[in-house]
């Protein structure tokens, strides 16, 4: 099951968040602030995280910044979700490594796509990160046994 967290310092924001992602097979939790955001993106591990750019402590550049910093952390999708759309605005949520945005206020059929989407494609690298460390594996192990025979 995919894991969700929403990061609004805005109760009403939060909510209709998860009250439009309520039919999306996932666990969701949230978050009040930048700081508290990394921390849940430490403990909780989400796929995907649904970010304001305007909260308390640490903004959402700078969250999405360390969170695509973090070895442990740079493969968590992030969606900026934000009130705003000046062209700089998106520039800088892009320098901070942003995977996608959304303007509020937020129609629901375009975050529930890009939510889908952004699952999909997460799905996708997972799978594909599977992929390459068992080949490395493999590789390994077959280079283990030919030494092996080597010392024969």
């Amino acid at each position: 099951m995919h894991r969700i967290l929403i990061a609004d310092d805005n109760d009403a924001n939060r909510e209709l968040l998860e009250v439009h992602l309520v039919n999306v097979d996932c666990e969701i939790e949230t978050s009040v602030d930048g700081q508290d955001t990394l921390d849940k993106v430490a403990s909780f591990k989400p796929d995907l995280v649904l970010l304001d750019v305007m909260m308390p402590k640490l903004s959402g550049f700078e969250v999405c910044r360390q969170i695509k910093d973090d070895p442990e952390s740079r493969r968590v999708m992030v969606l900026m979700v934000t009130a705003l759309n000046e062209l700089g605005d998106i520039e800088r949520a892009v320098a901070a490594g942003t995977d996608d945005f959304l303007s509020k206020p937020v129609n629901k059929v375009e975050l529930l796509k890009r939510v889908e989407n952004m699952l999909k494609l997460k799905g996708t690298e997972d799978e594909l990160e599977r992929l390459r460390r068992y080949i490395q594996e493999m590789e390994e192990s077959d280079s283990g046994d030919r030494n092996d025979h080597d010392d024969e």
